[in-house]
């Protein structure tokens, strides 16, 4: 079986195709709790970058992505859907999110200003652990205990890492803010807080 090859954000672009029509549909992209739920189901989910969780495409609008087969490319880093759509695959009522001729370069570029990677790629997994309850998960034990003794994890990260800062112990202290962090982003998920909120916060701040 092929290996998928995800990006820096643990995530793979994936193309929705009509299996009929042979028409591109849509760009979206899938995390490996995505890519389950679609290929263990019968139709598509992907990974929404805004929201930082997983998205059943069409539970809004009804269009739903029935899956009928799916494909890797030549460099396994990008996903080929081929679906049976029940409606417009575009969120503007179009068929196609593709309904945009370019006869030219653009005008300008808009460049995406997301938070650091490893973060949201590490809340995505967090996403995935609330979501499954897997029994052997870490994460998913501590989500069991609520919102409380999330905090509580919290409060002791961040103790463990002021003490080694203070005690000049270099060597820990990566490690502990690591803790401190994947315990900030636990406590986040339990709360219903985004990372996005959070770098909105910060970027209100840099000035």
């Amino acid at each position: 079986m092929t290996d998928i090859k995800l990006d820096d954000k643990g995530l793979a672009p994936a193309i929705a195709q009509d299996i009929n029509t042979g028409q591109v549909l849509m760009l979206g992209y899938m995390n490996p709790g995505s890519l389950k739920r679609t290929v263990e189901g019968t139709q598509v989910w992907f990974y929404s970058r805004s929201q930082e969780d997983l998205w059943h495409k069409g539970e809004v609008s009804g269009n739903y992505l029935n899956l009928r087969e799916w494909y890797v490319d030549c460099d396994a880093d990008t996903i080929l859907l081929k679906v049976e759509p029940d409606g417009p695959a575009c969120h503007t009522g179009e068929v196609s999110c593709f309904y945009t001729r370019m006869d030219d370069l653009p005008a300008d570029y808009t460049a995406s200003d997301g938070g650091p990677r490893v973060l949201d790629e590490l809340f995505a997994v967090i996403k995935d652990r609330q979501r499954d309850l897997p029994e052997d998960s870490y994460t998913a034990q501590l989500l069991a205990g609520g919102a409380s003794r999330v905090a509580q994890k919290v409060i002791e990260e961040a103790g463990e890492a002021a003490l080694a800062a203070a005690t000049g112990d270099a060597g820990s202290l990566p490690g502990e803010i690591a803790d401190l962090l994947y315990h900030t982003l636990t406590l986040m998920a339990s709360a219903g807080v985004s990372p996005n909120a959070v770098w909105e916060e910060l970027r209100a701040r840099r000035g």
